[in-house]
């Protein structure tokens, strides 16, 4: 004789099975902190893990290329989502900007900072940037600099991070007295001095994600996406100083 399982039962016995899914994220270095505060957020509310790995956006595009064991992709650019897709590495129609960052001059001493003559008068011996090979926190840094008219004088000073997370540890351990880094990083201390650099000197700097392919079949990978669009994850992302691309 068969033992039938209550219909009910069943369907609870296979939502169950579902929650138990986790995604792995590759997260552009800039987004470190908020990205943490929205997986902790997306597990309270789906019971799905989110497992983040962080750094540069080029360096990750090039991983995924090769197979790295990604679902998902938050990049740092607007350019390699789409090119993930246009490249058979991501689902068609999956991209979306998640984020606008703001780029910031940044030093960990008080008063070291008061606004682009920092930069004009050169008083310093090192400054960071992620590398714009890879990063494109680092682009910006290179733009602003140019549109300043102060890149060929700072180039002799200039350090590279490998990527923005990096760049912040450089000026934070005062490895260079300032960087330019993301205000995501910065935004919730007070602690040293910044300028914000106005968004008129350089490319928006839009923040796209994708679902890449291997994880068109994995429920958590999509709810992540899904959940990075509500509005308690937009909540978060703004509160650490990006902008919603609106």
């Amino acid at each position: 004789m068969k033992h039938l399982i209550p219909t009910f039962l069943a369907s609870a016995l296979i939502a169950s099975a579902a929650q138990a899914e986790t995604v792995n994220v590759a997260v552009a270095a800039n987004f470190t902190d908020a990205a943490n505060e929205i997986a902790q957020a997306f597990a309270a509310a789906t019971d799905h893990e989110a497992q983040l790995s962080f750094g540069a956006t080029g360096q990750f595009y090039t991983q995924i290329t090769q197979g790295a064991p990604f679902q998902v992709f938050l990049a740092a650019d607007d350019e390699r989502p789409s090119l993930a897709v246009t490249e058979g590495y991501g689902v068609d129609g999956s991209v979306f900007t998640y984020a606008v960052g703001q780029l910031v001059l940044y030093s960990a001493q008080p008063d070291r900072i008061t606004g682009p003559e920092t930069l004009e008068k050169g008083e310093f011996q090192k400054i960071a940037i992620a590398n714009p090979e890879t990063a494109p926190y680092g682009v910006a840094a290179v733009e602003t600099m140019k549109a300043l008219n102060v890149y060929d004088a700072l180039s002799g000073k200039l350090v590279q991070g490998q990527n923005i997370g990096q760049t912040y540890q450089f000026v934070e351990t005062g490895n260079a007295e300032l960087g330019f880094v993301a205000l995501g990083q910065v935004s919730q201390t007070d602690a040293g001095s910044r300028w914000v650099v106005p968004q008129d000197l350089y490319q928006p700097i839009k923040q796209d994600a994708v679902l890449l392919k291997s994880g068109e079949s994995n429920p958590a990978a999509v709810a992540f996406l899904e959940f990075l669009k509500g509005d308690e994850a937009t909540t978060i992302i703004e509160k650490y100083g990006y902008a919603l691309d609106r």
